[in-house]
């Protein structure tokens, strides 16, 4: 039986490229976001108090019924000892994950969210006569209107950023190993080896030179095209970001897994310089 471990964190933060690394490992299977979370979503909505076949439904049977979703969707992978399966709201379903799997582990891949908002808006630029379905015509107005809207409660960055607020500071958060892009990026080797310890997985010897995964069909339905593509070569490129500099420095401050205080989160990141006294 497979064992089930997840990716999730926040957006153009590396998810994508650590799952194009993993399923390199002929014992595991990953991939880019799947519609697993969905599927039990709507299933516990038409289950639910609010739905008209909620007296069809006791504790036991929502349960049984979310955990066959999983099993339903992966079953082509049975010989895969181990799936990871990708969302970036797992984090807020932490109390639900618990009931559903005795042992898992939820990597978390992060990154500072000025560079993520600098990320969306240069896919956004290099693709100027693609109208993607991520903006409506007034929020895609501006770089201002762009990035609010990513970054809203309810935007793409931000309820990914809330839920894996919610995680951290949770009473699972033991469970969680969040992973620094740039990290990743700079020292692949090191980071996976850190996180095949966090997993108890005997390791792999990952060709960072040769790693390949495209969604090319899933980018262009959604009209932003490589969202999901992968560079063969893991490697880090230091740049100058294209944001205006009020807002940048209006989200390089919410990288909150810079306090360690009240979680007991696993962390591969770097700490942030503390200026000197009097500087």
């Amino acid at each position: 039986m497979s064992r089930f471990h997840f990716i999730s964190g926040l957006p153009r933060s590396g998810s994508t490229l650590l799952a194009g690394i993993l399923r390199q490992n002929p014992r595991f299977h990953a991939a880019m976001s799947s519609p697993v979370a969905a599927l039990m979503q709507s299933n516990l909505e038409l289950m639910g108090a609010g739905s008209e076949f909620y007296t069809f439904f006791d504790e036991p049977r929502r349960k049984d019924i979310c955990r066959s979703v999983f099993d339903a969707y992966y079953r082509q992978y049975e010989d895969k000892s181990v799936i990871f399966d990708t969302n970036r709201h797992w984090t807020a379903r932490m109390h639900q994950l618990v009931e559903l799997f005795d042992d898992f582990k939820v990597i978390c891949c992060v990154r500072n969210p000025a560079w993520i908002a600098d990320s969306f808006e240069c896919i956004y630029r290099k693709n100027p006569f693609d109208y993607s379905k991520m903006y409506s015509p007034a929020s895609r107005l501006t770089v201002y209107s762009r990035c609010e809207t990513q970054m809203s409660a309810t935007g793409t960055v931000g309820s990914a950023w809330t839920a894996l607020k919610e995680a951290y500071y949770g009473e699972y958060s033991h469970r969680l190993l969040l992973v620094d892009y740039d990290l990743l990026t700079q020292h692949p080797h090191k980071t996976l080896e850190l996180l095949y310890g966090f997993l108890e997985e005997r390791c792999f010897d990952h060709d960072f030179d040769n790693v390949e995964y495209e969604e090319g069909e899933f980018d262009t339905n959604l009209g932003v095209r490589g969202l999901h593509t992968v560079k063969r070569k893991v490697s880090f490129n230091p740049r100058r970001s294209i944001l205006p500099p009020d807002l940048f420095n209006k989200y390089q401050e919410m990288d909150f897994w810079q306090d360690t205080k009240g979680t007991a989160a696993h962390i591969i990141a770097p700490k942030k310089a503390i200026p000197a006294e009097g500087a």
